[in-house]
């Protein structure tokens, strides 16, 4: 009996000779540990035969999988550093994750058998009125034909979940699925589930492996909650309760549900501080399988150029759940519109690109020769506090991308500052302005974003604008000896069908780079100022200086637009078993 072998190993960048960690999948027979010859699929086509992980017979004596795991790291060679076991995969594949040396790790590699040693990733997130939009309605079609999902289990892998929120309110649900044998681990933060959150874990060991060290407990949750606000916003973009009255300051005002309202969500968290390790990954899926989800919901995925199927944990876990009959829906990335950048690019992945919505949040730019530009902002404080404030352009003040500590406050000091898009975060930008004494910006696109727009919740009054617009202020503003503008916010606009759906131009783009003949990504789901669920112990736009707080955010990606079709195929599974 032959079974594909696959090991990863993660070498600390900073030192030489620090641990490596591994995961192992082999062959056996009852009788004996050695590690059998590998049958390669075909080199054009990378797949993983559904023989990767299959049929694995432990040798008699040892009483566990994990035990037999164990007896292999020991025989390796004696290191000053120790080697341990982090994790035992048992459903989404067959086999282990380890801390060793790197003198380890080359000796594993020259064992007959190994199909692939290679480093550990760091994966990220790929961070209403959308299902009106994507035609739901209560009377009629998938919604009432599903009965919402109502015994569909949806499995979330991302950064935990705040369970307080009325968007996880379980009083118009059924008792939880006989078919759940998962577990909430509960602790002084994460007090209990409910029958809408039926499970919640946490996934640490590869991160705090890499880390060198355990979770700082004073800088973020070591249990399933939610302090970013990633996790939280997926959760209930695919499976939350109905709400009713939700905004964010008033913004998007409405009703607010996910798209499967009665599915059930089970937690698992696997992404921290400092991202989401692949180890930790493939142990969430493969502890999703053996709790009986139906679907996984994965907004995550590698950074830079998607990974051979063979050497990535997303891939390798959605294989194996797709033999155990789970659909897995994954974010294609925040890498558009360059070609090829595509993640998440496995034939039996579900992947998802991020469109527009006929929803916007105008706030036009007023120059002070009449000329009006549309712009859109999430911006709630004090308006301008002038009709019409000095206009300066950032790269006469020190920085183009108003980069913080580098625009000269004596240039920008009650100004509207006009900043290109690009190289940092939208919502630093506008830190960057207010830190430097400026009164607004208006943030506007260059050639590689072109004329879409994306609001954000500035600290300041702040607008965006496309390149066209951006274009024609700035020529206003070199023209003029003192150029003047301002800002006015319009509040929400729905129903604008000339806005939706497009593809966003931050949607990462194929073609497939791996198999170029399957087209990825396989549809587009709205992903750009998409209104859902948030943490309480995180500001709207993630800055340290931000101290507001919301039950509502509204954010852009490709992590919002995959939630969105997991719960379509929660309602699909239910109602088209």
């Amino acid at each position: 009996m032959q079974i594909r072998s696959w090991f990863q190993f993660v070498r600390r960048e900073s030192e030489n000779n620090s641990p490596w960690r591994f995961l192992l999948c082999f062959s056996s027979s009852s009788s004996s540990a050695s590690l059998l010859s590998l049958q390669h699929s075909h080199p054009t086509n990378h797949r993983i035969s559904s023989s990767t992980c299959l049929n694995l017979i432990k040798p008699t004596a040892f009483a566990s999988h994990h035990q037999w795991y164990a007896s292999i790291v020991q025989s390796l060679t004696s290191s000053t550093q120790p080697s341990r076991i982090l994790y035992s995969y048992e459903h989404a594949a067959t086999g282990f994750s380890a801390r060793l040396t790197a003198g380890q790790a080359s000796e594993l590699r020259r064992i007959p058998g190994v199909l692939s040693v290679w480093p550990e990733q760091v994966h990220e997130v790929h961070t209403t009125h959308t299902p009106h939009f994507l035609g739901l309605a209560n009377d009629s079609g998938l919604w009432p034909n599903s009965d919402y999902a109502d015994d569909v289990i949806i499995g979330v892998l991302d950064t935990g979940i705040w369970p307080e929120l009325r968007s996880f309110n379980d009083s118009e649900l059924s008792p939880v699925p006989e078919s759940w044998k998962g577990v909430c681990e509960t602790g002084p933060d994460f007090p209990a589930c409910n029958r809408k959150i039926i499970g919640a874990r946490t996934f640490h060991r590869g991160y705090e492996s890499a880390l060198g060290r355990q979770i700082d407990e004073s800088e973020e949750s070591k249990s399933p909650r939610d302090t970013e606000g990633h996790g939280t916003h997926t959760a209930s973009t695919a499976a939350g309760s109905v709400v009713q009255n939700a905004s964010m300051f008033e913004y998007a005002n409405g009703e607010a549900r996910g798209m499967a309202t009665k599915a059930r969500i089970a937690v698992y968290k696997i992404c921290w501080n400092q991202g989401c390790l692949d180890s930790d990954i493939l142990a969430a899926m493969d502890q999703a399988i053996a709790d009986g989800v139906h679907v996984i919901s994965l907004s995550v995925g590698a950074k830079g150029l998607a990974p051979k199927y063979d050497r990535d944990s997303i891939a390798i876990g959605a294989f194996g759940a797709m033999e155990h009959g789970v659909i897995v829906s994954c974010s294609v990335g925040n890498s558009g519109p360059k070609p090829f950048t595509a993640v998440n690019i496995a034939p039996w992945i579900l992947t998802v690109g991020a469109s527009t919505i006929d929803r916007e949040f105008p706030a036009d730019v007023v120059l002070g020769n009449g000329r009006i530009f549309r712009g859109v902002s999430l911006y709630t404080g004090d308006p301008l506090n002038a009709p019409h404030l000095p206009l300066v352009l950032a790269d006469e003040c020190g920085s183009r991308l108003c980069v913080a500590g580098k625009l000269n406050p004596s240039l920008v000091s009650g100004k509207i500052v006009v900043c290109d898009r690009g190289g940092g975060k939208r919502v630093e930008k506008g830190r960057a302005v207010k830190l430097a004494g400026g009164a607004g910006m208006i943030l506007a696109n260059t050639k590689t974003t072109g004329e879409e727009l994306v609001a954000d919740s500035h600290l300041i009054p702040a607008t965006m604008v496309g390149k066209t617009a951006g274009d024609e202020i700035k020529r206003y503003a070199d023209s003029k000896s003192s150029p003047t503008a301002t800002i006015a916010f319009r509040g929400t606009v729905m129903g604008n069908s000339l806005l939706a759906p497009k593809v966003a131009s931050f949607s990462s783009r194929g073609p497939n780079r791996l198999t170029p003949e399957i087209l990825k990504p396989d549809v587009i789901a709205p992903g750009v100022n998409i209104l859902a669920g948030w943490t309480g112990s995180n500001s709207p736009t993630g800055l340290d200086m931000d101290e507001r707080r919301v039950e509502f955010n509204i954010i852009s990606g490709t992590s919002m637009a995959c939630p969105h079709v997991s719960g379509l195929a929660a309602l699909l599974s239910q109602s088209s078993p």
